[in-house]
C-alpha cells in the first residue's frame, strides 16, 4: 500500500481538519522556541513526518506497530533535550496520527 501525507488531507474534512488545527496549535506553542546556534530542529511538517516514518513505502498490517515504536523511541518528549520537548510532543501526535489514518487505510484495502 503506498499511501503519501497528500491522501491523508484527502482522507475527509475530519481529517484535513484535525491536522489543521493541530498545526495551528504547533506553531503558538512553537512561536517562542530558539533553538541553539546551529542546531537544526525536527520537522513539524507532516509530509516531512510521513516521510521520516516511511509511508511513502508499501506497508504490512504488521509494519504499523513497528513504525510507532521506532518513531517514538527516537522522538519521545521524554527521550528529547528539555528544550525541543514541546515540539517532540506535536512531532509524536502528527506521527501518530498520520499512521492511525495509515492503518485504517490499509484494514479497509484488505477488506475489500
Amino acid at each position: 500500500i503506498k499511501v503519501s501525507a497528500a491522501e491523508y488531507r484527502e482522507a475527509g474534512a475530519d481529517l484535513a481538519t484535525e491536522f489543521a488545527a493541530l498545526l495551528d496549535h504547533a506553531k503558538l506553542a512553537l512561536a517562542g522556541e530558539e533553538p541553539k546556534p546551529e542546531e537544526k530542529l525536527p520537522p513539524i511538517d507532516p509530509e516531512a513526518i510521513a516521510v521520516e516514518l516511511g509511508l511513502d513505502q508499501p506497508k504490512q498490517i504488521a509494519d504499523f506497530s513497528r513504525m510507532r515504536r521506532r518513531f517514538a523511541f527516537a522522538n519521545h518528549p521524554d527521550r528529547v533535550a528539555p528544550h525541543l520537548r514541546q515540539r517532540a510532543m506535536i512531532r509524536m501526535q502528527v506521527a501518530n496520527m498520520l499512521i492511525d489514518e495509515a492503518k485504517r487505510r490499509a484494514l479497509a484495502g484488505a477488506r475489500r
